[in-house]
């Protein structure tokens, strides 16, 4: 792996884990009743990991069956995850 592929998967790594933090603290307060909170949003938050999960497994297999290399296979992992999360957090911020 190229420096600059090393690069770009930090990158996703780190705005996975920036958006995942995001959603939590805007879960958390509106558990804590500091925030206006959806109602159903912890059942949703529940419900949501499973797929997630799986979808990043199934992307993450597909790739390492087709012969990818190690930041491709968490590339992949990390894409459907990413995409919920992000989600989440345009949805939790309006």
């Amino acid at each position: 792996m190229t420096p600059l592929i090393m690069m770009e998967l930090s990158t996703r790594m780190v705005s996975l884990f920036l958006d995942t933090h995001a959603v939590m603290t805007l879960r958390l307060m509106g558990m804590a009743g500091a925030m206006p909170h959806a109602r159903g949003e912890n059942e949703r938050m529940v419900n949501e990991k499973g797929p997630a999960l799986a979808k990043a497994y199934v992307a993450a297999t597909k790739t390492a069956i087709a012969g990818g290399r190690p930041d491709q296979i968490m590339t992949a992992a990390m894409a459907p995850v990413s995409k919920k999360v992000r989600a989440n957090r345009k949805r939790l911020t309006k």
